[in-house]
């Protein structure tokens, strides 16, 4: 098992331009908005706080399993609770239950006035490379 997986750059996630930390089955993904992630009502779109969320999940899984094993969303349910328009997003993600194939995890996106903005319940799947 890793103690902190490094997440790899990839293109979604620099287009955004959060910053994720991962630690022993939590992670962190931080953004600070600008007018690329708003949409046309002037608000963040909610791709962006799902994305954050999808990915700390993700990284939240690879701290817990085993060298060479890869991971992937199976499913994702997202709420959104408010609107938020400038500042910081912070997105925390947290593994609720781990089994051999698949992990249950949980992740919530706030404002940088510690608001909830969104919130998130998924499972992931673990498999061999």
């Amino acid at each position: 098992m890793t103690d902190e997986w490094t997440a790899p750059e990839f293109g979604l996630k620099a287009a955004l331009g959060f910053a994720l930390e991962n630690r022993d089955g939590h992670s962190i993904a931080v953004l600070e908005i600008s007018d690329v992630h708003l949409n046309p009502n002037g608000v963040v779109h909610g791709a962006v706080p799902f994305t954050m969320m999808d990915t700390a999940m993700g990284g939240a899984v690879m701290n817990t399993i085993d060298d060479g094993r890869r991971c992937a969303t199976i499913e994702m349910q997202t709420r959104y609770h408010r609107p938020v328009a400038a500042g910081t997003l912070t997105a925390t993600a947290e593994v609720v239950t781990s089994g051999r194939r698949v992990v249950h995890l949980r992740a919530e996106t706030r404002d940088g006035d510690d608001r909830l903005v969104a919130s998130a319940t998924a499972s992931f799947a673990i498999f061999e490379p």
